[in-house]
């Protein structure tokens, strides 16, 4: 576990967190959970998987997270014609120079892939390979994506034509899988006032709050927080419990073909600490696990023909799991 964190660690870090959320609410409006759910995955080192129709500020929470946090930021429209060569950069000649490399766009700190279904399966598994390995080869050179490195893949869910579904082993890389929601009307209002007069990101003034190596300190604490055996136990049941929902007396046991795997628990585990760290405390509680169980779970809770049929959504399994699993 390492050293135990401090509580003026603690503090400075909740007190930075809260300034880059209130510099990102005064861009975005609503989206309160999306941006925390976001800022959990940076800690963490994980990537996210978000799902949501257009228009509804994907691009400009990314945009305004790499600001507040001095990051550097690229973003990667995925259409049918993409090569991985577009992500990840090309050998070019010169007849002054010889060879020499470009580097592609996944070489950066903030990664947006945009539409992530709409590129073949070759070009999604470039991407994946540079998130799991934070290296990319390019010719006979192998290069190192610097810290931090964060990818948001984006997709959209009414979309059905021209599209590659990713694979249940590919959406499992993902650490998280977060849905974002049309506003309220009030928000919606909000957005109304908000952009009356505004035409450009520049125009919205939100301030770098942090630097990027800041966000790696914070990265290094997540580790330290404290996570007792009953928690750890609690955690592995959960995951148990999408495996042999049987077992525990589930009634959605019989739309489920595949649990999750142990990358589930060790997902949970570590995005329990992000989320305790999120709200200023140095210890897991089992409120924290609840906070991310969604997030960690939905895309990696296969459901079999007669769940799909029935219109179940994994969520509603991951509520019945939640009810019937004991609490410490």
């Amino acid at each position: 576990m390492g050293t135990k964190v401090s509580s003026s660690e603690i503090s400075k870090i909740k007190r930075d967190l809260d300034l880059m959320r209130g510099e990102i609410s005064r861009i975005v409006v609503g989206q309160d959970e999306v941006v925390n759910g976001l800022i959990r995955a940076i800690l963490t080192k994980g990537h996210v998987l978000l799902e949501g129709v257009p228009g509804i500020a994907k691009t400009l929470i990314m945009r305004a997270l790499a600001h507040v946090t001095t990051s550097n930021y690229n973003r990667v429209q995925f259409t049918a014609d993409l090569l991985p060569t577009d992500i990840t950069g090309i050998t070019a000649y010169d007849p002054h120079k010889g060879f020499y490399v470009v580097k592609g766009p996944v070489f950066t700190n903030f990664l947006l892939a945009d539409e992530i279904n709409r590129a073949p399966a070759k070009v999604q598994s470039a991407l994946l390979e540079a998130m799991q390995e934070k290296q990319v080869t390019i010719g006979t050179k192998t290069f190192i994506i610097e810290e931090p490195f964060f990818v948001l893949a984006t997709q959209n869910p009414i979309e059905s034509v021209a599209i590659f579904p990713l694979p249940e082993a590919q959406m499992d890389r993902f650490l998280f899988k977060l849905y974002i929601n049309y506003p309220s009307v009030d928000e919606e209002q909000g957005i109304l006032q908000k952009n009356i007069s505004i035409s450009s990101f520049d125009d919205f003034k939100i301030k770098s709050v942090i630097s990027s190596k800041e966000i790696i300190k914070m990265q290094e604490v997540v580790k330290r927080i404290y996570v007792s055996p009953e928690i750890e136990k609690y955690i592995v049941r959960i995951v148990d419990a999408t495996r042999f929902s049987g077992k525990y007396k589930l009634n959605n046991s019989k739309y489920i073909a595949w649990g999750s795997s142990p990358r589930a628990s060790i997902g949970l585990y570590i995005a329990s600490k992000a989320d305790a760290l999120l709200n200023g405390k140095d210890y897991v509680t089992p409120k924290n696990v609840k906070n991310v169980a969604y997030d960690i779970l939905r895309h990696r809770i296969i459901l079999n023909y007669e769940g799909q049929a029935e219109n179940i959504k994994t969520d509603d399994i991951i509520s019945e799991v939640l009810q019937k699993v004991p609490t410490p």
